[in-house]
């Protein structure tokens, strides 16, 4: 069963920044800001990422969050100001989530 995941992180390298971005695209979700990510994932594929993106990152300078959220809270979710970078969104990312 797939699940909405949220993928946030805070990365000071750009080689590994990249590495983490192109994981994140490669598992088939969508950039919304520069350091997030959004889309849907199965339990297995969340597992991968994380495996990933340990082996990726510097445990002592960086940072990536997963959350996973089930529909209904997703549905809570507030948008406030620009919300997203729009040369990043498209409208079709748009309706999918919003």
């Amino acid at each position: 069963m797939e699940k909405l995941v949220w993928i946030i992180y805070d990365i000071t390298e750009d080689k590994i920044r990249t590495k983490i971005a192109k994981a994140c695209k490669n598992k088939g979700l969508y950039r919304v800001q520069k350091s997030a990510f959004l889309g849907t994932l199965n339990k297995n594929q969340i597992d991968e990422l994380k495996i990933m993106c340990e082996d990726i990152i510097d445990h002592d300078t960086d940072s990536v969050y997963i959350f996973p959220m089930c529909e209904d809270d997703f549905k809570k979710v507030k948008l406030l100001g620009q919300a997203f970078d729009k040369k990043l969104v498209s409208a079709e990312v748009l309706a999918k989530f919003f």
